[in-house]
């Protein structure tokens, strides 16, 4: 499938997303969705095409909406905590995508959203699982035992999302290693990198300079 809006210099759709709500702490459902209506927005529109692509995605996985909340909580420490305002990761996704949906409909009055088959490549979703299992044990220990900002169940929610589609999947796993600060290694991050490459990401994507890295840490 060719994305127009995919390469907008950003990250992009749902991590993108999980970025800017972030900054500043969100702490409301109706500051939330003004934060999504806000970055959906951007580049004149161009981002709600990439937002609504990855929340239909998920949307049509088989996640539960417990999963998908976990997602988003990893990769927002917490910070806009839908399972705190009693909001279900389902219902989340389908506020956002109505957003994305009405900004597109600005430029376009007839869109309707259809359905989106993930883009399945064996190999990069292989080559996503295993950065997630090897990284496994330092993401729940971050995550799982935080002081403050706890979350069990991390690591599996990853390994479901990476198996919906790895590109979603990938981007997801680097939000989660930033926001809970987890240490990487320099032959980690360059496999990030290349790995980045490998799914047609632009390395602004994978590398805004949030995160972690411990010259000496050894994989």
């Amino acid at each position: 499938m060719t994305n127009p809006h995919r390469h907008l210099g950003v990250d992009i759709g749902l991590s993108g997303l999980i970025k800017w709500i972030r900054y500043p702490l969100v702490n409301s459902e109706t500051v939330g969705l003004d934060v999504v209506t806000s970055v959906a927005d951007r580049f004149d529109g161009a981002f709600a095409h990439q937002l609504l692509r990855d929340c239909l995605v998920l949307l049509d996985s088989p996640l539960a909406g417990r999963d998908i909340e976990i997602l988003w909580l990893a990769g927002t420490f917490r910070e806009f905590d839908v399972e705190r305002l009693g909001i279900d990761g389902r219902a989340w996704l389908r506020q956002i995508a109505d957003i994305c949906t009405d900004r597109i409909r600005r430029d376009d009055p007839s869109f309707e959203p259809e359905a989106v088959a993930p883009i399945v490549d064996d190999a990069t979703k292989e080559a996503v699982r295993t950065e997630i299992r090897s990284v496994g044990p330092a993401l729940e220990q971050a995550t799982a035992h935080h002081p403050y900002n706890a979350l069990d169940g991390v690591v599996p929610a990853m390994e479901q999302a990476a198996d919906v589609e790895a590109d979603l999947g990938f981007r997801l796993l680097l939000w989660a290693l930033k926001a809970y600060s987890v240490p990487i290694s320099e032959a980690r991050y360059e496999r990030y990198l290349a790995l980045g490459d490998e799914l047609g990401l632009g390395e602004d994507v994978v590398d805004d300079r949030d995160f972690t890295i411990w010259p000496d840490l050894m994989d």
